[in-house]
């Protein structure tokens, strides 16, 4: 391990804590919202399912994102090392080779609860596991590219999730209409993923990571998010209106013009506003996509 990570305890030093925080918790909700708008776009009643429910919550957040972030943590821990040295494992607080351990356990135990929850969901949680280790492992390592890591992550976090939300519901295949919003919200969170490497620009710079912050700059990088967002909006509030869910296809409308209306701020300081605007303007996007799913599932 290089110098610039912290040199380790004893094993018998790992603490329960430092796991936690090593899988993110914070992390965990962009999937269990898209998990929850799957299963409310299916239009399935929960009668008899709750505890399909439960553990395809327990798969997209807890496991198979808490999974993703131990790998990520693990083969970025020389980057973390400049980011983030008080996370986990740069800091010494996971030892040895704890780091990798834990992700390899996680995986184990989010296959079985995927085989447990019926065979749509076995191959869609095995489909995350590996994206979560190609995204940060050599030798594919997803993230060193700056336009396909966000996508992978757009991709698993957003469309992934509502697709297992929606398949526990049924038992089967979501609806075309519903394939098509998820992947329209996927591609449409590559500028949330974007705005989220701004926080590791000088960590990717040093060690040559071309996020798209460092490869287009802090200003076009917003940009490109910003127009990324409200791209997949546009073309959802479309879709809704022709199938006939005007409330919804209003109820979207108005969520994207909110976020326009943050962009200018953003834009303004990118390096400065990022996390304001991932608090502001990503709230809105997701409520907008419960409002589809809402319409999809005929709820409205």
């Amino acid at each position: 391990m290089p110098a610039s990570v912290a040199p380790s305890r004893n094993a018998s030093a790992l603490r329960a804590r430092d796991v936690l925080e090593l899988l993110k918790p914070i992390t965990w909700f962009p999937p269990m919202w898209a998990f929850m708008c799957g299963a409310v776009s299916s239009g399935a009643g929960l009668e008899g399912r709750w505890w399909f429910v439960a553990g395809g919550v327990m798969l997209a957040g807890p496991l198979v994102c808490g999974t993703s972030q131990a790998v990520n943590d693990w083969f970025d821990r020389h980057v973390d090392a400049i980011n983030e040295p008080h996370r986990p494992i740069p800091s010494g607080r996971i030892p040895g080779r704890w780091g990798l351990y834990i992700a390899i356990i996680a995986s184990m135990i989010s296959a079985s609860i995927a085989w447990l929850l019926g065979p749509v969901v076995f191959v869609a949680g095995l489909v995350g596991l590996a994206f979560a280790w190609a995204y940060s492992a050599p030798p594919l390592r997803f993230k060193a590219h700056g336009w396909l890591g966000p996508l992978v992550c757009g991709l698993t976090y957003e469309g992934l999730s509502w697709f297992t939300g929606a398949a526990v519901m049924l038992g089967a295949m979501p609806s075309p209409q519903a394939i098509a919003v998820l992947v329209l919200y996927s591609l449409g969170a590559h500028g949330i993923m974007v705005l989220n490497d701004f926080k590791a620009v000088e960590g990717d710079r040093q060690t040559g990571l071309t996020s798209l912050p460092v490869v287009l700059g802090v200003g076009r990088a917003a940009r490109l998010a910003c127009v990324t967002m409200a791209a997949a909006q546009v073309v959802v509030i479309g879709l809704l209106a022709a199938w006939g869910h005007v409330l919804s296809a209003a109820i979207v409308a108005a969520v994207l013009a909110a976020q326009i209306a943050a962009m200018p701020r953003l834009l303004r300081d990118p390096a400065k506003y990022a996390p304001w605007y991932n608090g502001v303007g990503v709230t809105l996007y997701v409520l907008g996509m419960l409002a589809a799913a809402l319409g999809l599932g005929g709820h409205i």
